[in-house]
């Protein structure tokens, strides 16, 4: 008999947007899992863009109390040893919030990273996250529909290619 897997309501999270914007922060996340629910957040890297250019940069490791698997360390290559340099939990999604500010959240299959964000910032810092987000899958989906895969790589030579054929 299979548990029923109930998706959270998360009232305050921001849309989904199908629109580039010119100022945006670019984020992506590592996680022991892949549930906001029972896993959690081991790193976060940011980079604020502004007119198209790069303005600032934000990246810190979380300290966890469990250990990680060796799947997780082999696939985002960071270590335990590396966590227990982190910071704490709470210090890393505030410092988050006040980096990302009000602008566009982008990242490939970010809806992932949002909802593990807003997840733990409502849980461990008492804040939703509200930032409209634009999800370069989805946006890959649309552009290339025919794709074989929306994996970030495939996707980026996908599109560097038809940039080259076009020119």
């Amino acid at each position: 008999m299979y548990k029923s897997m109930k998706q959270p309501v998360r009232k305050w999270k921001g849309h989904s947007l199908l629109k580039w914007a010119e100022d945006y922060v670019l984020v992506d996340i590592e996680t022991t899992g892949l549930s906001p629910t029972y896993n959690d957040i081991i790193e976060i890297g940011a980079i604020k863009v502004k007119e198209n250019e790069i303005i600032d940069t934000y990246e810190s490791l979380i300290k966890i109390e469990e250990p990680l698997s060796p799947f997780i360390t082999h696939l985002t290559g960071i270590t335990d040893k590396m966590l227990q340099k982190g910071k704490e939990r709470e210090e890393v999604l505030q410092e988050f919030i006040e980096f990302a500010g009000e602008d566009i959240l982008i990242g490939h299959n970010v809806n992932f990273d949002i909802n593990f964000l807003y997840d733990k910032c409502e849980k461990y810092i008492d804040t939703y996250l509200t930032n409209d987000f634009i999800d370069t899958m989805r946006l890959a989906r649309k552009i290339l529909p025919n794709s074989p895969n929306y994996q970030l790589r495939d996707t980026s030579q996908r599109l560097r290619s038809s940039l080259y054929t076009c020119s």
